[in-house]
């Protein structure tokens, strides 16, 4: 899921069963366009990206970097290198727990009722207009 500053949806990509969330990354990158404080058109790429654990591999950081983007991803403790790590903007990875509570709230999204992947993504889409108004 990827969420603006503020707590609010963008885009969602689903995984195939209990594949990895990492799988996704690139398409989740790609798409969802961030609106600009002022006027102008929407950017694609934002200047952090805040993830957890999961998401911290170098494939995903030198794509991060090739784009121009930040990366505010704590280091496992099995890597060896470590790098400087932005706490202040890590703490503001709970907006999207938030968001993922509020949208659980719906029951049709917390139990994944829908057998059909395009079923249950048109539910979060539902649920995401109904944050948005």
């Amino acid at each position: 899921m990827k969420a603006e500053g503020f707590g609010k949806p963008i885009h969602f990509v689903l995984t195939p069963g209990e594949r990895h969330d990492t799988v996704a990354f690139g398409a989740l990158v790609k798409e969802g366009k961030v609106k600009r404080p002022d006027r102008g058109r929407p950017k694609h790429h934002s200047r952090y990206l805040v993830g957890d654990k999961a998401y911290s591999s170098n494939e995903i950081r030198q794509q991060l970097r090739r784009s121009g983007t930040t990366a505010v991803i704590p280091k496992r403790s099995n890597e060896k290198r470590r790098g400087r790590f932005n706490r202040g903007l890590y703490r503001e990875r709970n907006r999207v727990e938030r968001l993922i509570n509020r949208l659980k709230q719906y029951r049709r999204i917390a139990t994944r009722y829908e057998k059909y992947a395009v079923n249950y993504l048109a539910m979060l889409m539902i649920g995401a207009i109904r944050l948005w108004l």
